[in-house]
């Protein structure tokens, strides 16, 4: 065989890190049920949506391409979103197993070039998602067969979903050749990624020409998924109007998401293969140099941190209960984290005076704000609740991989104590950062409060208009007149629904991650684990507390407080998230439906947390007596 081919074929191909990723993690369960996961909640959609399409016993050609048409966009954009939440956690262990355990070092020590090294790390862990990429593709060959979708649009959607997979990847890789990171970054990484994707989406909201393209279309595989199937109502500017890079990005937004992925992952896995036999960023000096400074800056002194290498530190005062005191301000009081903590508060709190302050101006009308309102609290909500996962679903293995359970449990702290000041640790820890889509809500709560009570003038702006359509009563609905109803902006309970809803479900997700940590090996293991757990639970509850807020009379207001997405979104737009409730029985209805069923909600959440804790109590020491010794 020719040396060259030979070369080019350990690069990909026959590459022994690929091919050790690939066989190794192939035969593992937990990713054949990722597998069938995947597979089974595509079909599912796919179902619900032609059913619901579907309904009549006679179509013509053209409804039924339209109702396959409809499919596929479902499924489409929920491929998107599982491609975005399942690359992250498989390319987590990029890096989390290779940078703590020091395995570039081993790996450096082998006739492996470079390239081998970083291609074989990527090509190995893109396997998996390329694979479920596959397995999907027949599910959606099958959409064709109702005409409407053309096989081009689907290959450009799988084209889309590829090429955010490669960058995600690229960009796991380059953080663990950089080793500057470990298993801490995963975390991070996985709340960058959606960070991104939401950050682009709003500055697309905030920007754009209602019904166009914007330079941020390029930049977010979603927007682009748009461009692509709704050409129409997202479309793209005509050739010519631009010139140069605008052109591109404003004309073509598909090529160019195309191309700037393919840059992206160029750029920073030959960034990787520059660097990785010198030790990655931390081996040429990092950011700051191989030495600390001798001062203290003043960003850390700025949150109470002394020097990166100072031996003393000021003596802190411990609360009554010293694990809820440790999880709360010792175990996440590093310089880091403190800055991510207060830093996510700080810009939350100030985007939130903005979108107001457009608003107040007429920069923004009522309904973008209330839009952009939805999309920033979910946002927000979302990205606290990764935070939460990652920080239970790894305090007890984590603890139990450096020997601290090991001391604990020689103290008199009993089990119930432990989980207990543990669990209020961490929600105390949140709670600054629930605080912002919190006080996000409240600042539109606040506004439309002064609108009601006629401080805004005599024509209130913090309030629109929702018309009901006339309808005659039948077996399953009431008649109903026609009619305006004025809903405000935001609903002004929704500053006490809201943390009613959003603080017991913080502290279930704590709980669940508690569980799986107790019970598991590894740090990544119980993080991967809470997040499906969670996301299937989530989901079922937010689906069901969702059609039935807007389908159910005076019952349905009181089940979309359920889940923290749904109380959101029924705050916000109360005539669409519970329309039968609002159009049968008023508003005022409504509004009280939703605070009781906060209320209940709540109480339902917290039973779950203390069901969960006691079962946790009972088997705590036959589950750290069964992994004792455990690394």
């Amino acid at each position: 065989m020719p040396i060259l081919l030979r070369y080019f074929l350990r690069l990909a191909p026959t590459n022994p890190v690929a091919v050790r990723l690939v066989q190794n993690a192939s035969r593992r369960t937990k990713h054949l049920y990722l597998r069938m996961a995947y597979l089974g909640v595509l079909v599912a959609v796919l179902l619900w949506a032609l059913i619901t399409s579907t309904e009549s016993d006679q179509m013509s050609f053209r409804q039924l391409a339209a109702a396959g048409a409809s499919s596929f966009q479902i499924i489409a954009y929920m491929q998107i979103a599982l491609i975005c939440v399942l690359a992250p956690v498989f390319m987590a262990g990029a890096i989390a197993q290779e940078a703590d355990p020091q395995t570039w070092d081993i790996l450096l020590t082998t006739p492996l070039g470079a390239a081998e090294i970083v291609l074989g790390n990527l090509l190995g862990r893109l396997f998996f998602i390329f694979a479920l990429l596959l397995a999907s593709l027949p599910l959606f060959a099958v959409t064709q067969y109702f005409g409407g979708v053309p096989g081009s649009t689907i290959l450009s959607s799988y084209l889309i979903a590829a090429c955010a997979a490669t960058v995600v990847g690229a960009a796991a890789v380059a953080l663990s050749v950089s080793r500057v990171v470990g298993k801490r970054a995963v975390f991070t990484f996985y709340v960058s990624v959606i960070s991104f994707i939401a950050i682009t989406w709003a500055a697309d909201t905030i920007t754009g020409t209602p019904g166009k393209v914007t330079q941020f279309t390029c930049l977010n595989p979603f927007l682009s998924l748009q461009a692509l199937l709704n050409p129409t109502g997202y479309a793209t500017y005509p050739q010519g109007t631009y010139s140069g890079l605008q052109a591109w990005m404003l004309e073509a937004p598909v090529s160019a998401f195309y191309l700037l992925s393919a840059i992206s992952s160029v750029l920073l896995i030959g960034a990787s293969i520059v660097t990785v036999r010198y030790g990655g960023i931390a081996g040429l000096g990092g950011i700051t140099g191989r030495t600390g400074s001798g001062g203290v800056p003043w960003y850390r002194k700025l949150l109470g941190f002394g020097a990166a290498n100072a031996q003393t530190r000021a003596a802190r005062a411990v609360w009554t209960n010293p694990i809820s005191w440790r999880e709360a301000a010792s175990r996440n009081a590093t310089f880091s984290r403190t800055a991510a903590r207060w830093g996510f508060v700080l810009v939350g709190c100030g985007f939130a005076i903005g979108l107001l302050i457009f608003f107040i101006t007429g920069r923004v009308n009522a309904a973008t704000y209330r839009t952009l309102l939805s999309f920033t609290v979910a946002g927000e909500l979302a990205v606290i609740t990764l935070v939460a996962v990652n920080m239970s679903a790894t305090s007890v293995s984590r603890e139990r991989e450096d020997g601290t359970l090991d001391l604990l449990l020689t103290t008199p702290i009993t089990p119930a104590q432990y989980l207990t000041g543990k669990m209020r640790g961490m929600v105390y820890y949140l709670l600054p950062m629930l605080a912002v889509p919190m006080f996000t809500l409240a600042l539109g709560a606040g506004y439309a409060f002064l609108g009601e009570l006629g401080a805004l003038g005599p024509v209130n702006p913090a309030e629109v208009t929702y018309t009901v359509a006339a309808r005659t009563g039948g077996w399953n609905a009431a008649a109903v007149a026609a009619r305006t109803i004025e809903v405000p902006l935001v609903l002004g309970e929704s500053m006490l629904v809201a943390p009613l809803v959003c603080v017991p479900f913080i502290a279930l997700c704590v709980m669940i991650g508690m569980s799986f940590s107790l019970r598991s090996k590894g740090t990544l293991g119980a993080v991967v684990s809470t997040i499906g757990v969670l996301a299937v639970i989530a989901g079922f509850v937010g689906v069901c507390a969702w059609n039935a807020g807007s389908q159910l009379p005076v019952l349905g207001s009181a089940l979309a407080a359920l889940s923290p997405a749904s109380t959101v979104f029924a705050s916000l737009f109360p005539e669409l998230a519970m329309t039968k409730t609002v159009e049968e029985s008023g508003l005022f209805s409504a509004r009280t439906g939703l605070f009781i069923g906060a209320a209940v909600s709540a109480f339902l959440h917290l039973a779950v947390v203390y069901g969960l804790r006691s079962a946790m109590t009972r088997n705590f020491d036959m589950t750290v007596r069964r992994l004792a010794g455990t690394k």
